[in-house]
């Protein structure tokens, strides 16, 4: 694959504080650099989900964050 190809990546978010920072250290690991990743808050009720999903795109400008109420897996996809 060519690194000029963007690749999208989406994420939704619900109650996942305990393995979120994982998930996303994965995605920033990846040899392929060219992505646009997307988080999507599904309504979180734990203290840190979005907050990690915050800081995350604090300090990676690939990543954006879409922070909406609870609607369900395929809402958020």
């Amino acid at each position: 694959m060519k690194e000029d190809k963007t690749v999208g990546v989406v994420i939704p978010i619900y109650n996942v504080q305990d393995y979120l920072r994982e998930c996303l250290d994965s995605v920033i690991n990846q040899t392929y650099k060219n992505l646009q990743v997307v988080l999507v808050n599904d309504g979180s009720t734990d203290e840190n989900s979005l907050n990690i999903a915050k800081e995350y795109t604090l300090k990676d400008e690939r990543f954006i964050l879409f922070d909406k109420k609870n609607g369900g897996l395929s809402s958020s996809r």
